[in-house]
């Protein structure tokens, strides 16, 4: 093996994540696509890369292997010295600050409501979830109140961890036309990463 091997659902925010930091850093690297509603991170194979039965996970050359998607692009933009990791210690821990809340406050409301709505054949989203997802929202709206990027004066791994599944809140059921704010730095984080736009529909 000596291309770093990424196994990941392409539907998955946290799996785009990985990707698009990849391909931003310039790595060569094997995508393995792994279908997590038919199962396929419950077999034993894939169970031998990441117990926890989880994508997105990697495997490196050497054999090791990580899984937990920011986990993932710490260690990736740390080893190759990525643009999106600031080397200002105060700017870095706010990174890692906005990390931990989108794994915590965020990824779970709206990932899960549109995981719902779309593959879990749900016709309406918990309330309380939805609520929760709104709040979430409302939080990176006041955030980019007068700034262009999460975190400082350039484009982070905060940003390119919350735009995974904000982009796509809309397929959730949350309105993203209620927060303008999001809706301009979806589109600056978009063009800045190369990742082909969405038409932001309610």
């Amino acid at each position: 093996m000596s291309k770093l091997t990424i196994y990941g659902d392409s539907r998955s925010g946290n799996c785009q994540k990985v990707f698009w930091l990849a391909r931003d850093l310039g790595l060569e690297f094997d995508w393995r696509e792994v279908d997590v509603f038919a199962g396929e991170t419950r077999t034993a194979e894939f169970l031998e890369i990441n117990p926890a039965g989880q994508v997105p996970a990697v495997v490196f050359p050497d054999g090791r292997s990580l899984a937990q998607s920011n986990a993932i692009l710490l260690h990736l933009a740390e080893e190759h010295r990525s643009r999106l990791l600031p080397k200002d210690p105060e700017d870095r821990a706010k990174v890692f600050e906005w990390l931990f809340w989108e794994q915590y406050s965020h990824e779970p409301c709206i990932a899960v409501a549109r995981a719902d709505l779309r593959w879990r054949g749900k016709r309406e989203v918990d309330p309380d979830l939805l609520a929760r997802g709104r709040r979430a929202l409302s939080r990176l709206e006041l955030q980019l109140l007068g700034s262009d990027y999460l975190v400082g004066e350039q484009i982070t791994l905060a940003d390119l961890a919350l735009v995974a599944y904000t982009r796509v809140a809309h397929e959730g059921g949350f309105d993203l036309g209620e927060f303008p704010n999001i809706g301009h730095w979806i589109g600056r984080v978009e063009s800045e990463l190369k990742i082909e736009p969405l038409e932001q529909a309610a």
